[in-house]
């Protein structure tokens, strides 16, 4: 029976004080959700990464949030065992978040005894291990919170940097928390007219020489003396046989060097590295993503020549297959088939575009499918009112984005070259258009 101390008013007022990831405001559409997931299990499980206790329990508490309950009880307990091993102890103040999360799981499965053993377990744990500092929380919990908010928006990731500043100020000696906290940075920044301030430069070379295995941090370590004019292409072949050598994840840094190559060294390659892992590890979805990326880059942004038949086939063949592979979280491969398509069948292209404006997306989504089928209609249709349109569609979605930036910039660059005949509609759109 539970006492009157222990009502269920009390319970859910001790819950709501955790802090863990069903009190971090963590509340995407399922196809983040799903999208997440998958980038979560294509990070891997390898022994010695610092992070798979973490990952376990995001992972977990995604499976819960998409109606999962049983994978989502199981990834938590296997985040428990991560932890363990990776600390060599069987209990330490990094268990808060996992037992805040199972105080909540049983919670919401109605097992209300089980979820009092779990915030007696978290009381127990806070209490035998306070945060070094007063009136903020413990170095672990600021370091999960800020490894889990990297991976949403781009708010977030500028709030988990403040979160790990603060988790490194307490307890300096945790290399993977400045390499993570510099990554998150250079991520938050990515699509950053200013590119990367002078503060952020100096925490990744500091990051860089506490961590230098991490290849991941090495590659945009490397790309930002590229943007200072510098060439890099020997070293980034270097950081390309590195990465192969390594086990393969999404923390392989495999995507940061193809990106380097296609930026600073030549697309071509890219697509040689990426088929040489993949050759290597045929059986690895990550590694198909990767190439077919590879694949995508060459045919639609590298238009100087028409790209052999080889190539757009192969580029098919794998975009296919990812998309069978990621079938919950495939929409961008699917726009880029449809892209491809464009540029050597153009009637398979717009059957795709067709059956994605039908189907039932989330406003982001929306827009960014909007934004991409006004690009089409503009360069392989040539059909400019109608592009006009979907820009008109994209940008109208009271949603912050790339993508709805992007097609309010060319609504501007219409009006004011006054060529068109809808310039005057596109003034009063622009005029009436909701700020978010």
């Amino acid at each position: 029976m539970m006492s009157a101390a222990q009502s269920p008013t009390t319970l859910e007022s001790k819950l709501e004080a955790l802090q863990c990831h069903f009190t971090w405001d963590l509340d995407p559409g399922r196809s983040k959700l799903f999208r997440l997931r998958d980038k979560l299990e294509d990070i891997g499980t390898e022994e010695g990464n610092s992070w798979l206790g973490h990952i376990y329990n995001l992972r977990g508490f995604i499976q819960y949030k998409l109606g999962f309950t049983k994978d989502a009880q199981s990834l938590f307990s296997r985040a428990a065992e991560a932890f363990r091993q990776m600390r060599n102890t069987d209990e330490g103040p990094w268990l808060v978040v996992n037992y805040g999360n199972l105080a909540w799981l049983h919670h919401h499965l109605g097992e209300q005894a089980e979820s009092q053993d779990y915030l007696s377990k978290v009381d127990a744990l806070m209490n035998k291990y306070p945060s070094p500092s007063q009136d903020e929380l413990h170095p672990e919990i600021y370091a999960e919170k800020a490894w889990t908010l990297m991976k949403f928006s781009a708010e977030k990731k500028l709030l988990a940097a403040d979160y790990f500043e603060k988790a490194i100020r307490m307890q300096p000696d945790m290399v993977e928390w400045r390499t993570s906290q510099v990554i998150g940075l250079v991520n938050a920044s990515k699509h950053s007219k200013t590119g990367l301030g002078a503060d952020i430069l100096e925490k990744m070379r500091i990051a860089k020489e506490q961590d230098p295995e991490s290849l991941y941090l090495a590659v945009h370590y490397l790309e930002q003396y590229a943007k200072k004019g510098e060439r890099i292409e020997d070293e980034a072949r270097e950081l390309g046989r590195k990465v192969l050598r390594n086990p393969i994840s999404s923390y392989s840094g495999m995507k940061a060097v193809l990106r380097v190559y296609r930026n600073h060294v030549s697309v071509d390659e890219a697509i040689d590295l990426a088929e040489e892992a993949l050759e290597k590890h045929p059986d690895v979805r990550y590694l198909k993503r990767c190439a077919a990326l590879c694949y995508k880059w060459k045919i639609i942004f590298f238009r100087e020549s028409r790209p052999k038949q080889s190539a757009i086939d192969r580029a098919i063949i794998l975009h296919k297959e990812v998309i069978s592979l990621y079938p919950h979280s495939s929409l961008v491969k699917k726009i880029d088939l449809a892209n491809i398509y464009a540029k050597s069948n153009p009637s398979k292209a717009e059957p795709i575009y067709q059956e994605l404006l039908k189907s039932d997306l989330e406003p982001a989504d929306k827009q960014m499918l909007y934004n991409n089928y006004a690009k089409y209609l503009n360069f392989d249709r040539q059909d400019r009112n109608r592009s006009i349109k979907y820009h008109m569609k994209a940008a109208e979605i009271p949603q912050q984005s790339f993508f709805r930036e992007n097609s309010i910039t060319v609504l501007e660059k219409i009006k004011d070259r006054s060529r068109n005949r809808m310039c005057r509609e596109i003034e009063e759109f622009l005029a009436n258009l909701q700020e978010p």
